[in-house]
């Protein structure tokens, strides 16, 4: 089996030059910001951080394919780099530090593209997440000084904690009277938002979160990571794996119930 380090030691290089990019512009009082037709915000940091990855990985992996959140697909072949340049642009366009740059390699195999490489990093948090298949998740300053995570054992709901992002999108899809169901069972509730909900879950400090409606980008670095961690990342439908159009991970103990209670309808 591959190993994936020389692609694990690449993307951390590619998260250190986004990083230096989107922190020399957060807070920026001429920052520029844009709507993109789906409505949502994308700032010139957003723009510059992909096409810096871009540039780098055309170099160091010419062969490769590039999806972007901002420049879309680039390339064929068995495998893929999937970039969110920065995953919590609204927050970044605020000044709300909860925001990451998520870079992920994904190669063909048995059900399609899967995620063999993630790297989650916030800079103005000052924390990064990483993962390579077959070798653990870890989180820490860089891959030399690093620390192993793994994602909790809590198995009781009215021990649980729960995170998401907002209340809107499940009303949207008429699972709001599931979702509000989980939230009366379980032990605690918070909205953290984005990635880092799902960096939660692999470290053991939340015990599951889900969302109802992201991109491939959104979710193919945080897959790896929860896995690796030792916890379960599938859609709402429980397909394993970032390729639902949603997510929901969980410590592993709990997903049977999370997705029970998501997949109520009224």
């Amino acid at each position: 089996m591959p190993d994936y380090l020389d692609d694990l030691r690449l993307a951390h290089v590619l998260a250190d030059a986004a990083d230096a990019a989107t922190m020399s512009r957060f807070k920026a009082l001429d920052l520029k910001v844009e709507t993109k037709p789906d409505m949502t915000p994308v700032s010139e940091a957003d723009k510059a951080a992909e096409e810096l990855i871009r540039g780098q990985l055309q170099r160091a992996r010419p062969r490769d394919a590039v999806l972007g959140e901002e420049y879309g697909i680039a390339g064929t072949g068995p495998r893929r780099w999937v970039i969110d340049p920065i995953d919590g642009t609204k927050n970044y366009v605020r000044g709300v530090p909860v925001w990451a740059t998520l870079i992920s390699l994904m190669e063909a195999g048995e059900g399609g593209y899967q995620p063999v490489v993630g790297v989650v990093s916030a800079p103005a948090l000052g924390r990064r997440w990483w993962a390579a298949r077959g070798h653990g998740a870890f989180t820490g300053r860089s891959l030399s000084s690093a620390t192993r995570i793994h994602a909790s054992r809590v198995s009781r709901l009215a021990d649980a904690s729960f995170a998401y992002s907002s209340l809107s999108g499940w009303e949207d899809q008429g699972r709001l009277g599931g979702f509000l169901d989980l939230t009366c069972e379980v032990w605690r509730t918070r909205a953290y938002g984005d990635f880092w909900p799902y960096m939660m879950v692999a470290e053991g400090s939340v015990d599951m979160c889900a969302e109802p409606e992201l991109s491939l980008w959104d979710m193919a670095a945080t897959a790896i990571v929860v896995t690796e961690a030792g916890g379960t990342f599938t859609g709402l439908d429980g397909r394993p794996g970032p390729h639902s159009g949603n997510a929901a991970a969980s410590n592993g103990l709990l997903h049977d119930e999370l997705l029970g209670y998501l997949n109520q309808r009224y």
